[in-house]
């Protein structure tokens, strides 16, 4: 692969990791699923001997108003309709690549730094399976954790409403992230990624590929058949509301 030499934590890399939804109410259903993600800086995306690049593929089109703009630029026209800039700090990038053709991403983070290195702050970009995506903006206190309001219909199972508490650390050597559901003064849902960090090497991302075979069609396949299964035990399904485009994604 095409090295980079950033700054700080060393891109790429390959978190190895474990996906866990939990719900309490108005059922107490939780499933988990093993998967591999990437960790890469927007201005220096990885590239495959060609032989692998069928194994991973980073499509500007999978990301913020799909028209193809590289990410940086696309970031950034997010960031400027929020007064956020950046003046070119590194910005790290953590999601699923394109698996023979084919890419689901529920969470993409980006974490954002100014010039001098310091964090500014994380964007977290929600997919759904409808085919809509939205951003959030999070400052992180110390601990990591920040909290939005919810604006994207992504469970069939949940009304557009209530908030988002994140907690969204910077990944090192391991990964942990959560994302919590609040509403009426509850916590009803719960999702965690946990992960280890491996060198982006090619022997790694072949062993990851065996391990998770069309691991990112596996990820939209297990949230399809969990939806399914709550669908059976008569949950009631929430209507869709129609999804405006957020300003600065066009």
């Amino acid at each position: 692969m095409r090295p980079a030499r950033p700054r700080g934590t060393a891109t790429p890399a390959l978190y190895e990791c474990v996906v866990a939804h939990a719900r309490t109410r108005p059922v107490r259903h939780a499933f988990r699923f093993r998967t591999y993600m990437w960790l890469v800086d927007v201005d220096r995306l990885p590239v495959l001997p060609r032989p692998l690049r069928a194994l991973a593929r980073f499509d500007p089109r999978d990301h913020f108003a799909g028209t193809g703009e590289p990410l940086r630029p696309a970031l950034e026209r997010y960031l400027a309709a929020r007064g956020v800039r950046l003046d070119g700090g590194r910005v790290l990038m953590l999601a699923h690549a394109r698996v023979l053709g084919y890419v689901f991403n529920p969470l993409t983070l980006y974490w954002c730094h100014d010039r001098a290195g310091a964090p500014v702050c994380v964007v977290a970009e929600v997919h759904n399976t409808y085919g809509e995506r939205h951003c959030y903006l999070l400052r992180p206190d110390p601990a990591g954790w920040a909290r939005v309001p919810k604006e994207l219909y992504v469970s069939p199972f949940f009304p557009v409403d209530g908030a988002y508490r994140m907690r969204v650390p910077a990944p090192g050597r391991r990964l942990a992230v959560t994302v919590r559901l609040e509403r009426e003064g509850a916590a009803p849902f719960t999702a965690t990624l946990r992960g280890e960090r491996r060198p982006a090497t090619v022997p790694s991302l072949v062993a990851a590929a065996v391990r998770h075979p069309l691991s990112t069609l596996a990820v939209s396949a297990a949230i399809r058949l969990h939806g399914l299964r709550l669908y059976l035990r008569r949950l009631p399904v929430q209507p869709r509301p129609a999804h405006t485009r957020q300003e600065g994604m066009s």
